[in-house]
């Protein structure tokens, strides 16, 4: 999902360096906490059927959160469960102050037409529907890294559509291209993901260190493609008429974004600070910047008009996108749902811990089958479960492992998720976008290719990172 996600802290360290250093060696020996447990599968049953009830995904988690830390309130487990509880909370503040700031700056470069512009671009250059297929994947693979997963693929998406809604022969491939790409783009960059950056938050990998899964996440992503390139036809698609640009400040807002991730991760590398704290700031600076153009725009707006202007104010809307931007408006657009999931899954996860059942059987299946074998199989269940609660549950539990492995569970969990089209929150916005046509089925089709990639990035994973 999407990709990409959050951070704040005034209440302790940096969790760069923090863990939950509360371990549990056996289950509670309480009856609510098997009911927990229960009660935790029975929500998820509910986010699972998102699609058919209709009912938010967030919801659901929620409520289980607090039914399962009242359990936990109750029980034995009530001294070193608070403990837990705090630090999960503090994590998630950082984690979602992080995402509130990123998700900001992609908005706004989506409110100043940017993506237009570049998916109207892309159209005009007169590829073929075999080029547009390999532009659509080699540019969702490098904007996933910054841009979110779920961003990407959904502007990607916007061009194939355009291209060639009417050739389900390439939208199909198209579309499972996307959303492989978006995925194994994000799997090697700590903005890429919540869980990579999860990952990176908890100081398991260095900054640079995830740019070692580039190699494998280019080969999650090539093999699958050039394998279903054959089946893109090379019909030549008709350009759209219509020109679109780019609002006022548009490469302004660019440049603050570079300039804010640049210092974030100067901030938490050198100085130890949370990553919040420099998206955040860059967060302040972006809304400033709007606030200045907004007033020059007007001001000048105001001088070329005359008074007559003034009186007629500035409530169309094509006039206010061209006086500048409000970030807080922009913010209508978070997707919260999505968040409010994460607060929801990460207490869950969080109650589980304190109860014993993750130190047992995480433990357990590392001990039991090895790193290597659990890490892969975590990256096949992403496919089914949401990647988030999985990484959190390894997280939560911090196995021994050294960074080769670290980095394995990182590059599985992001690009598992790619093996169905439900496995990520990429392939199910893309459902929905091109309803009918890349659907569940259509996807699955295609999984036996996805699935060789995915065993190509593992192996050389464990050829280039193994040591």
């Amino acid at each position: 999902m999407t990709t990409l996600t959050l951070p704040a802290l005034l209440l302790a360290p940096s969790l760069a360096g923090a863990q939950s250093e509360t371990v549990v060696s056996e289950i509670v020996p309480y009856w609510g906490a098997w009911f927990a447990l229960g009660t935790f599968g029975f929500a998820y049953v509910f986010v699972i059927l998102e699609d058919r009830t209709h009912l938010r995904k967030s919801v659901p988690m929620i409520i289980a959160a607090g039914v399962l830390w009242v359990l936990v309130g109750l029980s034995p487990a009530r001294d070193h469960g608070i403990d837990i509880l705090r630090e999960d909370i503090v994590e998630f503040a950082e984690l979602f102050l992080f995402i509130l700031a990123a998700v900001s700056f992609v908005n706004t470069l989506e409110d100043r037409q940017v993506f237009d512009v570049l998916r109207t671009r892309l159209i005009k250059l007169g590829l073929s529907l075999r080029g547009v297929y390999w532009a659509t994947g080699a540019l969702a693979f490098c904007m996933s890294p910054l841009a979110d997963n779920l961003t990407t693929t959904l502007v990607m998406g916007a061009v194939a559509l355009s291209v060639g809604a009417r050739t389900p022969r390439f939208v199909v491939p198209a579309c499972i291209n996307i959303v492989v790409a978006a995925n194994a783009g994000g799997a090697f960059s700590p903005f890429g993901d919540i869980t990579t950056l999860m990952v990176w938050q908890r100081g398991k990998l260095e900054f640079m260190e995830f740019f070692s899964l580039f190699v494998p996440s280019l080969l999650t992503w090539l093999t699958p493609a050039l394998i279903m390139s054959f089946t893109v036809p090379r019909d030549q698609p008709v350009a759209k008429e219509g020109r679109v640009t780019l609002l006022p400040g548009s490469r302004a807002v660019i440049t603050l974004f570079a300039g804010t991730i640049l210092g974030t991760i100067l901030l938490h590398q050198y100085l130890h600070l949370p990553a919040a704290l420099g998206m955040m700031t860059g967060f302040g600076a972006l809304h400033l910047y709007g606030y200045g153009l907004t007033r020059k725009r007007r001001a000048r707006r105001l001088a070329d008009n005359g008074a007559t202007h003034m009186l007629g104010g500035f409530g169309h809307e094509e006039s206010a996108k061209e006086d500048g931007f409000d970030v807080f408006d922009l913010l209508e657009r978070v997707e919260w749902d999505t968040l409010m999931f994460f607060y929801g899954v990460l207490l869950c996860v969080g109650a589980l811990h304190a109860f014993g059942f993750l130190d047992v059987g995480v433990h357990g299946m590392y001990a039991s089958v090895g790193p290597t074998t659990t890490n892969i199989a975590i990256g096949v269940a992403s496919a089914v479960f949401d990647n988030i609660p999985l990484m959190a549950a390894i997280l939560a539990v911090s196995p021994e492992m050294n960074h080769a492995q670290w980095l394995l569970v990182t590059l599985t969990a992001g690009v598992g998720g790619s093996l169905l089209s439900v496995g990520s929150a990429a392939g199910v916005a893309l459902m929905g976008q091109a309803r009918g046509i890349y659907t569940f089925g259509a996807h699955l089709r295609w999984t036996w290719a996805v699935a060789l990639g995915y065993g190509v990035s593992i192996a050389a994973h464990l050829v280039l990172n193994g040591r």
